[in-house]
């Protein structure tokens, strides 16, 4: 029987356009805009100016708080602006703008560290603190603060989310059929830098390629463990891969780290087996371009810092009447309100409909069928939750677990009469944030 977890739903996957589609190399861009917050926690200060020139791999954005991850140049050439641009999350962030020179020369201090088995935890940390790895999969936590769990909090198993359940993305899934060695290098990397022993790799079973080649990339490696899964949206969330692969339950408000686990992305993986293969920090990443506002639909090898508007271009423009640009999925993406935002490290897919396929319908009064309450995979109650936010009782909201809540969509999805219960939790959320920092 497949593992899954009690809640969820089946939307439409749309996978077909891109995840039988091999990665491809995105032309190298004229300019990259590299934001200096890019993950979870205090942005970077940026140690170049204008006019300087750099290289490709040089720290353009020291990482100077704990939680925190620097940034690299993704090109070679000629700092032309350091300034506030517009960032996918729809904020001006301070940025670091680099005119490429077309040479994509390699900075002089990319040197590849010693072999894995030469390394002590402390070095494989510090290797991927430096190479700026965060959370691969939209979320942007900076990996090594992830692998340095505070004293008391014991970790005796390592996930890799191999899930993908994001309807349209297939850039993990792109990467897993190609480069599985990668994802299981990086694997043995953390659960060495951890001091784990237990190691695995949960795949949905509607990617039956992928797990043949990571179950062939793992054959022989003591500890590691390939987990098919049902096909189940929100099969990726941590606390529901966690479930569904070791039965433990993540408290309310808690980490995964309290029952004892640390959950990384594929992605994430495969950036950390780059840094300790060849010194290379995170300057690129698989992105799938798709939808059915795009002519080309691709998984493409992007380098960070590279436009949206020529990324669009390179898989054939636009189609039809645009609705609706976003980054990532469709349930858990972030809408584009421009187009020369930068890829950054968590842009896991740029997905692009058609006016006709973005439905927006008027919502009605709750006929109390409790889909929602069904579908929650945190086991919540979206329209109670709801109803507290539209009234400003945000100390009745967290009361009743607001927190808790993923932000998957799925109560939003199946809801019949159109209320945006995921937007009225998200309005809870924060100002129950808010409020503490009063």
């Amino acid at each position: 029987m497949l593992k899954t977890f009690k809640g969820g739903i089946h939307p439409e996957y749309n996978k077909e356009y891109t995840n039988r589609k091999p990665v491809e190399r995105a032309k190298l861009p004229s300019k990259v805009i590299i934001p200096m917050s890019q993950h979870v926690g205090a942005p970077c200060e940026p140690i170049v100016k204008v006019g300087d020139t750099v290289k490709v791999g040089q720290k353009i954005g020291e990482a100077k708080a704990p939680v925190s991850a620097p940034v690299h140049a993704s090109v070679s050439g000629k700092v032309i602006a350091i300034e506030p641009r517009p960032h996918p999350s729809g904020a001006l962030v301070m940025s670091v703008v680099i005119e490429s020179d077309g040479k994509d020369e390699i900075y002089e201090g990319i040197n590849p560290p010693k072999p894995l088995e030469e390394l002590t935890p402390d070095e494989i940390k510090t290797i991927i603190r430096e190479a700026g790895i965060v959370g691969m999969g939209g979320a942007g936590f900076p990996t090594q603060v992830k692998l340095s769990p505070p004293s008391g909090k014991t970790i005796d198993t390592i996930i890799v989310n191999g899930a993908e359940c994001e309807p349209y993305l297939t850039s993990d899934h792109r990467l897993m059929v190609e480069h599985p060695e990668d994802v299981v290098f990086g694997l043995l990397a953390i659960m060495k830098a951890t001091g784990v022993k237990k190691g695995y790799i949960g795949i949905e079973n509607n990617k039956p390629d992928a797990i043949e080649a990571i179950k062939k990339a793992a054959k022989g490696f003591e500890g590691i463990e390939v987990v098919e899964l049902d096909t189940k949206y929100p099969q990726g969330g941590e606390k529901q891969l966690i479930n569904a692969i070791t039965g433990r339950e993540v408290p309310s408000g808690g980490l995964p780290m309290d029952v004892h686990v640390i959950v990384d992305n594929a992605g994430t993986c495969a950036a950390i087996a780059k840094a300790l293969k060849t010194g290379m920090p995170l300057i690129e990443r698989i992105t799938t371009v798709t939808g059915t506002g795009v002519n080309e639909p691709k998984n493409l090898l992007i380098r960070i810092g590279t436009p949206f508007n020529e990324i669009i271009e390179q898989c054939g423009g636009f189609k039809g009447e645009v609705g609706k640009v976003i980054m990532g999925g469709p349930m858990m993406g972030l809408a584009q309100g421009l187009l020369d935002v930068p890829v950054i490290k968590g842009t896991s897919g740029i997905l692009v409909l058609q006016k006709k396929d973005v439905n927006v319908e008027e919502p009605s009064n709750c006929i109390r069928c409790a889909k929602c309450v069904d579908a929650c995979p945190i086991h919540l109650l979206p329209t109670t939750l709801a109803k507290f936010a539209q009234k400003g009782k945000w100390i009745e909201a967290e009361q009743y677990h607001a927190m808790d809540c993923i932000e998957c969509g799925c109560c939003a999805y199946v809801c019949p009469a159109h209320i945006p219960l995921t937007q009225w939790i998200r309005l809870a959320k924060n100002n129950i944030v808010m409020s503490k920092k009063k």
